[in-house]
């Protein structure tokens, strides 16, 4: 059985875009445009990675990815940062809010593969062991 990803982002053509590279590889996607859905999507379905965009209108991604880290049934899930605001401490503020990663917007779809398999390689759990 391929992983199962879930999208996180409330523009649609990034959403789409990430979607469609990664449907493409043979990966099961899910799509969440808001932490709401996200939330719904993480209850009903197993997963193996979540990409997750920072800026989400209502609860911003980072407060959802501490939401899932103090669950016992979602602490596992590793969660990738997607941001267009690749500000100095940004990548940190992903880390500390318990992120294993952070690719920055636009996407490259010639990266976004590389990068995805990469982190569902690393183990969640073992300290330092940050793409």
């Amino acid at each position: 059985m391929p992983p199962r990803i879930l999208v996180v982002d409330d523009n649609p053509t990034n959403l789409k875009l990430a979607c469609t590279v990664l449907e493409r590889e043979g990966y099961e996607v899910e799509r969440a445009e808001d932490a709401e859905q996200a939330m719904v999507v993480v209850k009903r379905t197993v997963l193996d990675l979540i990409l997750m965009d920072i800026e989400l209108p209502g609860m911003d991604g980072l407060t959802l990815t501490r939401k899932l880290k103090s669950d016992e049934r979602t602490k596992h899930i590793p969660v990738v940062a997607l941001t267009a605001f690749a500000m100095k401490g940004d990548d940190q503020k992903a880390l500390q809010a318990g992120c294993v990663g952070y690719i920055s917007k636009p996407i490259d779809t010639r990266k976004l593969i590389a990068q995805v398999e990469q982190f569902l390689k690393a183990d969640p759990f073992r300290e330092g062991e940050r793409i």
